[in-house]
């Protein structure tokens, strides 16, 4: 499946609100029309009403939508955040979205304890990739919440992503727990805790999924590396989820997909009680787009 597939999968689904805290980006906005001329989602505009409308006006928005499209002034970012998050709180909202504004500033405002979306769980970044000529979305997780989680924060992770690509038609996802070796070694933490999981889920205690690791990126995704290595398993050099060790690898492994490997991405952060779209700055229209539709879908789900 191709990303813009993604977007028309998403559009079959119905009644989903986005709520945008600083909406007042011109990118974001950008997104925002695309995702409301492909039928996405309605949204709520949270911020500078003025500069809103500011943008919107030169990109045509009330032209091409403005029904699914209304403005809430907020006078300040933090204000934005605020009311987005009790947006989604109150079930006005299926889906939160980061505008123009930092993201400690929105993380505070999904974290509150009154009118916050904790549930309890980790929050994690999951990323979907479409790499040029792969035939198989690659899903990084987590390159941007986690810094270096523990075994049980692995596990959450892990399921997040699960759901994720559930929520995007893989009903049984092939997770390759990343390390730099395909043995486990004690002396590397990642190997122990690849083959935990892996026990984990043969014993049923991580489901909808099919785990194997330790494997090192060549024998998760490729066959022909995995079997120059004489691997064979169900998740070697077909894995649909990569699930890494540290940050460092995650965001390493991100970027080099989208600047080396050019590969196009869509990205939300799961574990709360609605989807997250916590897109970069440096994203593009684009990806901010598909990070929508693979939010849209997982609401539903």
């Amino acid at each position: 499946m191709k990303l813009t597939n993604l977007i028309k999968h998403a559009a079959g689904r119905s009644g989903v609100t986005v709520a945008v805290a600083a909406a007042e980006d011109e990118e974001v906005l950008e997104a925002v029309i695309e995702a409301v001329n492909h039928r996405l989602a309605r949204f709520l505009l949270f911020g500078n009403q003025d500069k809103i409308e500011q943008i919107l006006s030169t990109k045509g928005g009330f032209r091409t939508g403005h029904d699914a499209l209304k403005l809430v002034n907020a006078p300040s970012q933090e204000e934005a955040a605020r009311a987005a998050v009790k947006a989604v709180h109150a079930e006005e909202a299926n889906v939160l979205m980061k505008g123009n504004i930092p993201t400690s500033t929105i993380l505070k405002a999904v974290l509150h304890k009154e009118y916050g979306l904790r549930t309890g769980n980790v929050l994690s970044h999951v990323a979907v990739f479409e790499v040029p000529d792969y035939d198989r979305f690659v899903i990084v997780t987590d390159a941007a919440m986690n810094i270096a989680p523990g075994l049980q924060e692995k596990v959450q992770i892990l399921t997040n992503a699960v759901k994720v690509a559930n929520s995007i038609g893989i009903n049984i996802p092939k997770v390759a727990p990343i390390a730099a070796v395909e043995v486990v070694n004690p002396s590397m933490q990642a190997t122990v805790d690849a083959a935990v999981l892996t026990q984990m889920n043969h014993r049923g205690q991580i489901q909808n999924c099919i785990v194997d690791g330790p494997l090192a990126l060549d024998n998760a995704i490729s066959i022909h590396a995995a079997e120059h290595k004489g691997i064979s398993s169900a998740v070697a050099g077909q894995a649909d989820i990569l699930l890494v060790p540290t940050i460092e690898v995650g965001n390493a492994l991100y970027k080099s997909l989208v600047y080396f490997a050019k590969a196009e991405v869509g990205a939300v952060i799961a574990g709360a009680s609605a989807p997250i779209v916590l897109t970069s700055r440096a994203d593009s229209a684009k990806s901010k787009l598909y990070s929508l539709a693979l939010a849209v879908c997982s609401a539903n789900k």
